[in-house]
């Protein structure tokens, strides 16, 4: 795939059809690149599952971070997880703008390969405008604002 472009994917598994949605390298910065997946998740086993699928794909599983945060409606109630994968703070980053947009059963994976140059605060600007790029190019799969009550 060329960079900036976008894949829309389909998972093959036979129980359902997850759809997600991946920018390749929306952003680079002192030879760091971003990358950015999204994926519905419903539940526990399925958010495993989708982060699993994105680390399948070898040039993912070589990345340095594959961070990621998602919140799951059950029972009406809000689930929130996050991983910083050693990009520490990112998965809260990710995770504030998720609560900020009210996105629901959605996971959102920010992946980082490290280009030799520390960006200190400037990661964390990079992380959220990666997440913002990805719900700016799709609706998340009408999942927005789901309202709990």
């Amino acid at each position: 795939m060329q960079n900036n472009q976008i894949a829309f994917l389909v998972s093959d598994e036979k129980e359902a059809h997850v759809p997600w949605l991946q920018i390749h390298h929306c952003i680079a910065d002192r030879g760091s690149k971003y990358s950015v997946t999204a994926g519905r998740v419903t539940n526990n086993a399925e958010l495993k599952a989708f982060v699993r699928r994105v680390k399948e794909d070898k040039k993912y599983a070589k990345a340095t971070h594959n961070s990621y945060a998602a919140r799951v409606v059950n029972n009406n109630q809000v689930f929130e997880v996050k991983n910083d994968d050693g990009e520490t703070g990112a998965g809260m980053v990710i995770l504030r703008q998720l609560q900020k947009q009210n996105i629901c059963n959605v996971c959102i994976v920010v992946t980082r390969w490290f280009g030799g140059t520390m960006l200190h605060g400037d990661r964390f600007t990079h992380v959220q405008d990666a997440v913002l790029q990805i719900i700016a190019e799709t609706s998340l799969y009408e999942v927005k604002r789901e309202k709990v009550e």
